[in-house]
């Protein structure tokens, strides 16, 4: 029997190769979202996150989060917009998968420091880093939502090439054997859907990178 997963925020390019790698894998995919479909799955309700209720999303396999928000006003949206997914998947067995970022990984093994603290990180990215960061920390308290928090690694390439290998890791940023921290789109899409596949990182974060 296919999976039944919904992808939220379905628009965007993350959520697109999620979806394609999904469809192609078999998968049964609704995809939500505010403008008129853009994407490959086989179901598509035009409706705005906050506007989702417990009702729309029940019976699926999984619900991925990919929401995303960049301008400086819209940035509290992390925060609110995870909330309101945990709210209404609260007691389910529905798994919450979030496409999450890499500026929370931490870069020692005390997990006091991350790699947005870091002198080389972009000062323009920090409001964001820090935005996704405090949603982070506030599902870490939600024991009532089988949630699993991926981040993608340092360099995340919305154009890079598909090699269908990857590194699976922890909290921590980890580099690949050429000491790089770097994956595509497609292959973060293919650790997305093997964890709702066969992966049971419950209240997790993990982290990806190219093999």
């Amino acid at each position: 029997m296919s999976k039944k997963i919904a992808v939220v925020a379905a628009n965007g390019r993350t959520a697109g190769k999620v979806i394609e790698e999904a469809v192609n894998r078999g998968f049964d995919v609704t995809g939500f979202g505010r403008k008129d479909n853009n994407t490959k799955a086989q179901h598509y309700v035009k409706k705005d996150l906050f506007d989702l209720t417990a009702e729309d999303l029940k019976g699926f396999d999984a619900v991925v989060d990919a929401f995303g928000a960049w301008t400086e006003e819209t940035l509290p949206l992390h925060s609110t917009s995870l909330k309101h997914l945990c709210d209404i998947l609260s007691g389910t067995d529905t798994r919450l998968l979030i496409v999450g970022g890499a500026g929370s990984l931490y870069v020692n093994k005390e997990h006091t420091a991350q790699v947005a603290d870091g002198p080389e990180f972009p000062d323009s990215f920090k409001p964001l880093a820090n935005a996704m960061a405090k949603a982070l920390e506030e599902l870490r308290e939600r024991k009532d939502v089988k949630w699993t928090y991926i981040s993608p690694a340092g360099d995340f390439q919305a154009d890079g090439e598909r090699t269908g290998k990857y590194i699976l890791a922890g909290e921590e940023l980890t580099l690949n054997s050429r000491n790089e921290s770097i994956i595509s789109y497609a292959d973060y899409a293919i650790a997305m859907v093997d964890e709702i596949e066969k992966g049971n990182h419950i209240q997790q974060r993990i982290s990806v990178v190219r093999a």
